[in-house]
């Protein structure tokens, strides 16, 4: 029998998912495990946009990674310089996992490049948790 889908229930579930995947961000960081870092700071992106897009569509979030698509489909108006984090950290997702790319990436993750990063993603985090009201 399948579970009848309770938005309140899965944004729930979407926006707790995202908050441990910045804790992991912020542990990665502490590691001075970057490129692992950085790719932890797309997951909670995308987390939270996926409980936003439950909280606006009222169904479930669509199964991809791309954050503009993603901010897209939960019909947010973004400034271009968010379109400028989502793309930026979109592009965490795919060169921290293959072991070709992940090489020169991790090559490029130094620890200045990746605290940049990462407060960039946490002020987008901040602004994407504002358009969630607290139930």
């Amino acid at each position: 029998m399948e579970k009848e889908f309770d938005p309140k229930i899965v944004c729930a579930y979407w926006l707790t998912e995202a908050k441990e995947a910045l804790q992991v961000a912020d542990y990665l960081m502490e590691k001075k495990d970057y490129s692992y870092a950085l790719f932890f700071g797309h997951l909670a992106l995308e987390k939270i946009l996926k409980s936003l897009n439950v909280f606006k569509v009222n169904q479930h979030a669509p199964l991809m990674h791309n954050l503009i698509r993603l901010a897209e489909e939960a019909g947010l108006a973004l400034e271009e310089r968010q379109m400028e984090v989502l793309a930026a950290a979109s592009t965490f997702n795919i060169e921290s996992r293959y072991p070709d790319i992940k090489r020169s990436f991790r090559a490029l993750c130094t620890m200045e490049f990746a605290d940049e990063k990462i407060k960039q993603i946490k002020e987008m985090f901040q602004w994407l948790r504002m358009q969630i009201p607290s139930n």
